[in-house]
């Protein structure tokens, strides 16, 4: 297993782009990919390119802020301290593997956005203090968590089929968490992934002379630079605690609000609030929470021009209909005991290009629900069979990587390796999931 995983790091570091670069090459293929297999000609899919290209902004500035707000409040002094007590009782290499995998896990079936923040800040702390830990599988480990987010509380399409008044209710109706989410099929593969991945990661560990440690500069936070205190009332109010309270009790206030009436309902937007107004409150200050976020904006700079081109790509993939020659190449050798396995095998391929789960529910159900009408396949399952695929293929699609990169420091070839081989393990156990139930 060694040997494997260190030609898969030599293979990715030598070979894998950056994912700006990447994402090039992505769109050049799928232009390619539409004229050759749809009846779209060159200027049909730059024109589909750009219809695309601005689909994802709203999208791109939630990302932002889940990235940065989740940096602000990792960097408060009371998290920090939090963060570093766990952090200081791991001591060996292998349990901090073991741990960060099975923290992210937990935090991305809760919720995927603060998952992906979370495990990545968790590793870069436990790298602070455990030695001889290869800091590369550290943070594979973290965003390797992500694996399940779909099939968790927050997972996009079970929630929206679970909806009044979802795109496609006309043809499978209303489907209750308790249709996706909570079958023993779906909870068979979360619980196996999450029993047994962490323990996966620990074995993929390098040898120790081949161990990569992290660079001591990533882990030297920039200090907050405030300017002295003026007799002035603009310097007054920055350093006043009066406008944090009132705040906080504001946010604080709608978030108990919004819990009391929707229950345990997170999303995007959700989490986002929960992490600002957290922010805001355990820096105390005015002052030192925007000191705090023009050190974490920097970190989103990596992602913000790559969002629009995966939209421009989405674009092309559906108004060309390559997403739809993509599923009927699945479909054509589907039967009725194969059809879920096929269905997320052809979404494992499509979300390689729509890097979305909404955006790729909104492209493929149609195709896929039809299908399953006519084999007399369940509904419920066949759209846990693409949010799965989903899923499964963000480990060698470094576009939701690029959160925890930021964080960690490093580059989409330093984790890709390892990543690899998170994608063929869990690729058995879902595989395993839809053909047995």
């Amino acid at each position: 297993m060694k040997f494997l995983t260190r030609l898969s790091n030599t293979i990715m570091e030598k070979y894998l782009p950056d994912p700006y670069i990447f994402v090039a090459i992505l769109t050049v293929l799928v232009v390619l990919l539409g004229v050759g297999f749809t009846e779209s000609t060159p200027l049909d899919m730059v024109i589909y390119w750009g219809n695309g290209f601005w689909g994802l902004l709203a999208f791109t500035m939630q990302m932002v802020i889940v990235l940065t707000a989740g940096h602000v409040l990792a960097h408060s002094p009371l998290f920090k301290k939090f963060l570093s007590s766990i952090a200081r009782r791991i001591k060996t290499p292998g349990m901090a593997i073991i741990i960060v995998t099975f923290v992210s896990l937990v935090a991305c079936w809760i919720n995927w956005g603060f998952g992906l923040v979370i495990g990545a800040i968790f590793a870069k702390e436990i790298a602070r203090h455990v030695k001889k830990v290869d800091y590369r599988l550290l943070i594979a480990s973290a965003y390797s968590g992500f694996m399940i987010w779909h099939g968790g509380l927050a997972g996009s399409i079970p929630l929206s089929v679970a909806t009044e008044g979802h795109p496609f209710q006309d043809i499978m109706g209303v489907i209750p968490t308790s249709d996706t989410l909570f079958t023993p099929y779906n909870l068979f593969i979360v619980i196996v992934i999450l029993i047994t991945l962490p323990f996966f990661n620990r074995w993929m560990m390098p040898r120790e002379e081949e161990t990569v440690e992290v660079d001591p500069t990533l882990l030297v936070d920039e200090e907050q630079k405030l300017p002295p205190p003026e007799k002035t009332f603009a310097s007054w109010s920055e350093r006043s605690y009066i406008l944090t309270v009132f705040i906080g009790l504001i946010g604080l206030t709608y978030l108990i609000y919004h819990f009391a009436t929707k229950g345990f309902a997170l999303d995007l937007n959700i989490v986002n609030t929960i992490f600002i107004i957290l922010g805001i409150i355990l820096h105390g200050t005015p002052q030192r929470f925007l000191a705090a976020t023009q050190n974490a904006i920097k970190t989103a700079g990596g992602i913000v021009f790559q969002f629009p081109f995966y939209a421009g790509i989405m674009g092309m993939m559906q108004y060309s209909g390559l997403a739809a020659v993509f599923s009927e190449w699945f479909i054509a050798i589907s039967n009725d005991t194969t059809f879920y396995l096929f269905t997320f095998y052809s979404a494992g391929l499509v979300n390689f290009f729509i890097p979305s789960g909404g955006g790729q529910w909104a492209v493929q159900a149609p195709i896929m629900l039809e299908a399953a009408q006519t084999l007399g396949a369940d509904y419920a399952k066949t759209a846990m069979a693409i949010a799965w695929g989903d899923a499964w293929t963000y480990m060698i699609q470094p576009f939701w990587a690029l959160p925890a990169l930021d964080i960690a420091g490093l580059k989409a070839k330093d984790i890709m390796g390892f990543c690899v081989f998170v994608l063929l393990f869990t690729g058995i156990i879902i595989s395993i999931g839809f053909l047995v139930f």
